[in-house]
């Protein structure tokens, strides 16, 4: 049985989650327009489980009936359509080199930071170890934001910018006073530019809860 047609790519989206904000950042710099569906983690809309089983967001349902379900891919689609802040082609480094540090971020360190934030759900996992662990990356992140006036590939912002500072964010949040108390400056600078960015406040808007038969909300071109 073939899809329902649809008019637009569809974002199934969760405001909170890291991974759902990297996709909704590089819709927002391709300005890709979407039709934005907020979905409720604890109780799923079933078009949503329908069109991804394994329902985590961000989940980017094109009008041919391709489904995109890994965040990065949604980046990198939407920016290969459209890259007006050149966010593929940092001015120092490669594309490759970018999706190599945010492997780095996707795997060593975001495990640690799920056994740091949520230890109870690990068993054995020793919060303070884990924030060492991660902490190790945050020091790379620093030591690279430094050398690049405050960006990660370069003199501007580019994918790994976007890809990665939702998760610095997110590590930041689970005791922001130690994490300020911490020596990467030009990290904690980073994440403070990013956080109080325009960019940032606007992929950041609270939409309600979707549920079929809304009227659509469209977000990107129009963000």
């Amino acid at each position: 049985m073939n899809p329902t047609p649809i008019n637009n790519p569809i974002l199934y989206s969760f405001r909170r989650c890291p991974y759902a904000m990297r996709a909704r950042l590089a819709i927002a710099s391709a300005r890709f327009n979407v039709e934005l569906r907020e979905i409720l983690l604890r109780d799923k809309a079933p078009e949503f489980t329908t069109a991804s089983p394994k329902a985590t967001v961000p989940v980017l349902v094109l009008p041919d009936g391709r489904i995109i379900e890994e965040s990065l891919d949604v980046m990198l689609h939407v920016l290969s359509q459209s890259d007006p802040e050149g966010l593929l082609t940092p001015t120092t480094g490669s594309l490759a080199e970018m999706l190599a540090l945010i492997a780095d971020n996707d795997g060593p360190f975001k495990s640690a930071l799920d056994r740091y934030k949520y230890a109870n759900r690990y068993e054995g996992a020793d919060p303070i170890t884990e924030r060492n662990n991660a902490a190790r990356f945050l020091q790379q992140l620093d030591n690279r934001l430094t050398s690049h006036d405050g960006f990660l590939f370069g003199t501007r912002r580019s994918l790994a910018d976007l890809a990665i500072l939702p998760f610095v964010r997110q590590f930041a949040n689970v005791d922001r006073a130690w994490f300020d108390t911490q020596g990467w400056p030009a990290l904690i600078q980073a994440l403070n530019g990013f956080t109080r960015s325009a960019r940032f406040t606007a992929i950041m808007t609270k939409y309600a809860r979707w549920h079929s038969g809304d009227a659509p909300t469209f977000f990107g071109d129009h963000s």
